[in-house]
């Protein structure tokens, strides 16, 4: 590979990023609705031509865009985890309860606030646009399959209490979008799921 496709693999990548990450503030600002291609375009400081060169259509922008929002905050729950504890967890060591209540925090943090109320718009309109959906589908099966990966490594090995956690998550999400749940409450749901884990023999 010569010294020019090289850089101009690093200036697609480099314009690949710009627009996911215009396009996570554009979701969190506008909408769904608003998150139009000339908007991020603009916003980004490039050229429409530029924009449809890696993303033929809005949909596909804003379901990597998405994704990409995902992998950030996983990734960012994982480092949080791994710099906390350490190497202080033996790879066939089950989690603390400390270790599964931070996981536990973390994940919640990653699925709340704005920016998954934008993710949320998104599902509604998959619900009847069959081309965002068949889109959408595999991008959030691929996110939850690291969420389950998350809550497996850190949280319990059950199938079933993971599937449960992830849901308590993700409608903790959804309640808390027009009125914020008090912090106090927040801590005390999650404590009272690590403890009730727990008491299953399945973490800890």
């Amino acid at each position: 590979m010569t010294a020019g496709m090289q850089d101009r693999q690093v200036r697609a990548v480099a314009t690949r990023r710009l627009l996911l990450d215009t396009t996570v503030a554009c979701l969190a600002e506008l909408g769904y609705a608003g998150t139009t291609g000339p908007a991020v375009a603009e916003r980004a400081g490039l050229s429409r031509g530029a924009q449809l060169h890696h993303f033929g259509t809005r949909d596909q922008m804003v379901v990597a865009a998405v994704e990409h929002l995902a992998q950030q905050r996983l990734t960012h729950v994982q480092d949080s985890l791994e710099l906390w504890i350490g190497d202080s967890l033996a790879p066939s060591a089950q989690p603390t309860r400390a270790a599964a209540l931070a996981a536990l925090e973390l994940l919640a943090e990653a699925l709340s606030g704005p920016l998954y109320g934008a993710t949320l718009e998104l599902w509604a309109a998959a619900r009847t646009d069959e081309d965002l959906r068949r889109q959408l589908v595999p991008a959030e099966e691929r996110v939850h399959a690291e969420l389950r990966e998350v809550c497996r490594v850190w949280i319990t090995t059950d199938p079933v209490l993971i599937q449960l956690t992830l849901d308590l998550l993700l409608g903790r999400g959804v309640s808390g979008m027009l009125v914020p749940h008090p912090s106090k409450w927040q801590r005390d749901v999650l404590e009272r799921w690590i403890d009730t884990v727990m008491a299953g023999g399945v973490a800890g």
